[in-house]
């Protein structure tokens, strides 16, 4: 079991610490209209986002005390804990539907998202199968395809709420980290001739998708409908030209992007800081993402390197995905921008597992 020896990433704390407070203040920006007209309180978002900023700030420093060895003793018992959730979200009267999705459990506002924990709790099991069968990775029966069964069974059930978006993710999330143990190239392209072909299917499957793509490729084909996201999405970062209308300023938050506050904050905060406070936060992330590869290259174990992997790839997986749909770039799905959108279990979840790569960074070798 490895020795502590030094403190946490300082330059890892201050770039989440700074995401953060930037994603409170735009949180309230997007969301204060729409709050005092639905809620009569401009902070209704705002106040409820501070609370699961402080719980899963504090969630973050307890975890970066705990040796993340510990995971891996109880990354079986977590995934368990997380399929069971899975199921038990699809059960009429258990699960809640909100936008045509079946995905939170609990009362009121105050509600978890099963496939978000689920993300993090296939790592831990994953980052550990990897450490034990590193060698079998190469091998496509014995290593490659046993590696990916439980990643896939956990990507159904997250598809039958159904939550493309999350479940997007978390095999991306999976894919990087058995590249990283190893895995052939070749077995790769073979499953992503699988995975295409199984993608066509889900999209022919659920009319809703079709309209997805359609107005991926020309939104103003039908600029009431399925192509309206998106489109005011582009007309608000349009105006913000290089600094920005101001922040609090914003246009398109006055009814025209339906609630700014969640997948789209950062048309919002491109509107409102311009490309100059949009790179900023962009620049953020590439520094979020060089700190945790740097942590996963020095780690002083397999697990901590696999385990930082997993960690760091889910948020850069998931502000790829974002960034590209309100940018237009790819078609328009449910997922969250890690530190800024509106959403209890997917900021608590980002910083516990933030508070788990920092565990590890006490024990790289930097």
């Amino acid at each position: 079991m490895p020795v502590k020896k030094t403190t946490p990433d300082f330059v890892l704390v201050i770039v989440i610490l700074s995401l953060l407070s930037i994603g409170l203040i735009m949180v309230y920006s997007a969301s204060a209209v729409w709050a005092d007209y639905r809620f009569d309180d401009s902070f209704y978002f705002a106040k409820r986002q501070l609370l699961f900023a402080v719980v899963g700030l504090v969630a973050m420093f307890f975890i970066m005390n705990v040796d993340y060895w510990t995971w891996r003793n109880w990354s079986k018992i977590l995934l368990i804990i997380c399929f069971i959730l899975l199921i038990a979200v699809l059960i009429p009267g258990i699960g809640n539907v909100r936008n045509g999705s079946r995905s939170w459990i609990g009362v009121g506002a105050f509600s978890i998202q099963p496939s978000e924990f689920m993300k993090l709790a296939m790592i831990m099991f994953l980052a550990k199968y990897l450490t034990t069968n590193q060698k079998r990775i190469t091998q496509f029966t014995k290593g490659f395809v046993p590696s990916l069964a439980l990643v896939f069974l956990a990507f159904g059930l997250i598809m039958l709420q159904p939550d493309l978006g999350t479940g997007t993710v978390m095999v991306g999330t999976c894919m990087i980290m058995i590249f990283v143990a190893g895995a052939k190239i070749s077995h790769f392209i073979g499953l992503g001739l699988v995975g295409v072909a199984g993608f066509v299917g889900l999209i022919l499957a659920a009319p809703y998708r079709i309209d997805r793509i359609t107005s991926y490729l020309d939104p103003w084909s039908d600029p009431l409908g399925t192509g309206f996201q998106i489109i005011q999405s582009l007309y608000a970062i349009g105006p913000g030209g290089l600094f920005g209308l101001g922040l609090g300023q914003s246009r398109q938050k006055f009814f025209y992007l339906p609630e700014p506050q969640t997948d789209f904050i950062y048309a919002i905060l491109a509107e409102e800081l311009g490309f100059i406070g949009g790179a900023f936060v962009l620049l953020l992330f590439a520094l979020l993402l060089w700190r945790g590869i740097r942590v996963a290259l020095n780690a002083p174990d397999l697990y901590g390197s696999f385990l930082a992997v997993g960690i760091i790839s889910m948020i850069a997986v998931q502000v790829m995905i974002n960034i590209g749909v309100v940018t237009g770039l790819i078609p328009v799905t449910g997922i969250t921008l890690p530190f800024f959108s509106y959403g209890g279990s997917s900021l608590t979840l980002m910083l516990m597992a933030v508070g788990i790569l920092l565990n590890i960074s006490r024990y790289a070798r930097i």
